[in-house]
């Protein structure tokens, strides 16, 4: 039996996080706003868990992104496939993490890497391992550690 998953990552800001991986990636940001209307609507949601970004609504601490080519509900906004939700925790990042995205730039390295800084990303370190590969060790405006091969 194969398992449906989604990609789940503790931050300080979701949305903003979401908005950088998001333009990283080329995914798009879910717009959970019919379903919280609805919510609201009905008065199964209270207005202080909702929060405004951007003209979409937004379940408070919550934001995803997903790849703009799977399938969605529409009914939700939430993604049935490749897919990353960003949480928002009390506690800062500790430490070096221990599963990290590595995106890949078809050939285009260092364009990709350049446009990565320009978002909100930092290099961190080179890796040039001959035919075993090359790429860049990066971090997220948040610290995350991923890669870039």
């Amino acid at each position: 039996m194969t398992l449906s998953w989604k990609l789940v990552v503790d931050s300080t800001d979701a949305p903003a996080l979401a908005e950088f991986w998001g333009a990283a990636l080329g995914y798009e940001v879910e717009d959970p706003t019919a379903l919280i209307d609805s919510l609201l609507a009905a008065g199964h949601l209270p207005a202080a868990a909702v929060l405004e970004r951007d003209g979409r609504k937004l379940f408070r601490g919550y934001s995803a992104v997903r790849h703009p080519e799977d399938p969605y509900d529409p009914a939700s906004g939430v993604g049935k496939g490749r897919r990353i939700l960003f949480q928002s925790v009390p506690e800062p990042k500790q430490g070096k993490n221990r599963l990290h995205i590595d995106v890949h730039s078809d050939g285009e390295l260092d364009a990709v890497v350049e446009r990565l800084e320009k978002l909100g990303a930092t290099r961190v370190e080179e890796q040039d391992q001959g035919p075993a590969g090359h790429w860049w060790v990066m971090r997220d405006p948040e610290g995350n550690e991923f890669c870039v091969a």
